[in-house]
């Protein structure tokens, strides 16, 4: 308690109050299709849990309730601890777990694509959860927001969380295009990309579309990269051998603190 008064008084000492992008960052993959931990369950979809911002949330839900609410369990989160949850897009292995989460947790803002199904957002919200629906840009809370509703055929929302290191962009499966959807961020938030984590979509390519896709990265100016789930495994590899120490290797049960 001390040393917390003393931290605050210092930071108003110095001329300034801590921001939202100043506070450490911390994002546990709950689920993905490899388990970092062995306690955990890998199965095939995507979900993490973002804390260290205002309001905690919990990024996609995976494609199995059971499975993900045993993964929060194991990692010592409790679906209490989520004030929000984020959809990425509508496919199963990202909502799935939904109605598992939900009936723990139905206290929750539901930040969802404007797109999804009336018959689906109508189910969250019998639940008791709040629904937002989304469709251009917007604050999910302070220094995190939504890139509104992106690609064409497949919509899809990424998650942006500012953090003191740059931007943490969050894809479920980048089904606009990985690359678009780093574009976008910098197009509309302008400032560096620290790390871009999740799904890459990038299974069906060849190895130089691949290639091409790194090098845009480095044009981009992405500093580090976690791709995971239907990134691909050769693609994965590729990103690995480029990105070096830079390059975060992900599975269920991973953990990355940003100060």
């Amino acid at each position: 308690m001390i040393g917390a008064l003393l931290a605050f008084l210092t930071c108003l000492l110095g001329g300034g109050v801590m921001t939202a992008n100043e506070r450490p960052v911390q994002i546990s993959v709950v689920y993905d299709n490899t388990a970092q931990d062995s306690r955990l369950t890998a199965d095939w979809g995507f979900s993490c849990f973002v804390e260290g911002i205002e309001s905690p949330i919990l990024f996609d839900t995976g494609g199995d309730g059971a499975i993900l609410l045993t993964n929060l369990e194991k990692l010592g989160i409790q679906p209490k601890d989520v004030k929000i949850l984020f959809l990425s897009h509508i496919h199963w292995d990202h909502v799935g777990g939904v109605d598992a989460f939900l009936a723990q947790n139905g206290h929750v803002e539901v930040f969802a694509p404007h797109s999804f199904p009336e018959e689906f957002k109508n189910s969250i919200q019998a639940a008791g959860a709040l629904v937002r629906e989304v469709e251009d840009p917007v604050t999910v809370c302070t220094g995190t927001h939504s890139t509104g509703e992106l690609g064409n055929a497949l919509i899809e929302q990424s998650l942006v969380v500012e953090t003191a290191q740059g931007l943490v962009v969050i894809t479920g499966c980048a089904h606009p295009g990985i690359v678009e959807i780093v574009r976008a961020v910098k197009s509309r938030f302008g400032d560096e990309i620290y790390l871009v984590l999740g799904g890459f979509h990038l299974l069906d390519l060849s190895e130089e579309e691949i290639r091409e896709i790194i090098r845009e990265f480095r044009n981009l100016g992405v500093k580090r990269v976690a791709p995971c789930h239907c990134t691909g495994e050769r693609a994965i590899q590729l990103f690995e051998a480029d990105y070096g120490e830079n390059f975060v290797k992900l599975g269920a049960g991973a953990r990355i603190s940003i100060e």
